[in-house]
């Protein structure tokens, strides 16, 4: 090992996708870090639903993936630096946002890495999700006395649910899972609707607001239907945000309805990794503040291993799941 912790010759356990649905845990060396550069010792990573299209094999899809490949949602303790290092040493802990995380350890340039404090401690904190969610909130503007419809009440739609009571605003939360609205309930929401019947909800809606409808609507799903029922369910000159990943295909919208009503329509997803740290870093402030509250939903933890059955729970949301982690020992 040199100065810096370096331990080129080691090696390291790493997840790759060797087929559409099918993963190999492979030894290979563990990366060193530029000079701009730090590297973490994993202690988790954090299992994304974007991972779900390359896990099904699309035709663009190359394989193998890269050792680690896919995961960007890892946590741990820094064990070295690059030359030019100067905010981080090793033993900081640290959420990380890098992109080969299905691993035991990653590198990432040092502007990618938010300290995690004291009060973190032994916490499992996959903190690029955590930052989508204040992003998402912050572009959302929801303000005291507005009614927000929160679709979804997964991680991502329990953590807006939070964030918006906060915010002073009534949230209408809709999911079609029965424990799903009981922990929707319990992060606050002032009424929870089950996604069933798309007109039934329309007019649940109409009664609740007054004929008004929502100033802003979240729709945290990702697919077709809970698209067209954030549109009915936003209110004229109201906000439509789009959370959901939407990565299966094109979607179509009722254009004559959003120009009727005049929506502000907002894509809220990043890619300046900027953006994703200043994110991460109001996650961590809110975390250690007790303001926000994630750590019960991550309801699911694998070892690197059965890395595939983890992927398959977040495909299949067997009941009680909102999110996996994998896990290092």
């Amino acid at each position: 090992m040199d100065a810096a912790g370096r331990t080129p010759s080691a090696t390291m356990k790493a997840a790759r996708l060797t087929g559409p649905g099918r993963i190999e845990v492979i030894d290979v060396a563990i990366p060193a870090p530029a000079d701009r550069e730090v590297r973490v010792r994993l202690q988790g990573c954090g299992v994304c639903a974007s991972n779900l299209g390359p896990w099904q094999g699309p035709e663009w899809m190359k394989f193998p993936t890269a050792p680690g490949g896919l995961g960007h949602e890892g946590w741990g303790m820094i064990d070295a630096v690059g030359d030019a290092v100067t905010a981080f040493a090793p033993g900081d802990r640290v959420a990380v946002l890098s992109q080969n995380a299905y691993a035991e350890y990653d590198v990432a340039p040092e502007e990618c890495v938010v300290t995690l404090p004291p009060g973190l401690e032994g916490r499992a904190f996959p903190g690029e999700p955590l930052g989508c969610a204040m992003n998402i909130f912050r572009r959302s503007n929801v303000k005291a006395g507005d009614c927000v419809a929160i679709i979804g009440a997964g991680f991502l739609g329990l953590l807006l649910i939070q964030l918006c009571k906060m915010a002073g605003a009534r949230v209408i939360a809709l999911s079609r899972r029965p424990f799903a609205l009981a922990l929707a309930r319990q992060a606050g929401a002032d009424e929870v609707i089950a996604l069933a019947d798309h007109f039934a909800i329309i007019e649940q809606v109409h009664q609740l607001t007054g004929g008004r409808f929502c100033n802003v609507t979240i729709e945290a799903v990702g697919k077709q239907w809970p698209l067209d029922l954030a549109a009915d369910l936003t209110g004229e000159r109201g906000r439509l945000v789009i959370a959901g990943y939407h990565q299966d295909g094109l979607r179509q919208v009722n254009m004559q309805l959003w120009n009727w009503r005049g929506l502000d329509v907002i894509n809220a997803h990043e890619r300046d990794a900027a953006i994703y740290i200043g994110g991460m870093r109001e996650a961590v402030a809110a975390c250690e503040a007790g303001r926000l509250q994630p750590f019960d939903y991550l309801t699911h933890r694998y070892p690197l291993e059965r890395l595939d059955e983890a992927l398959d729970a977040t495909r299949d949301r067997p009941e009680g799941f909102l999110k996996a982690v994998v896990m290092f020992s």
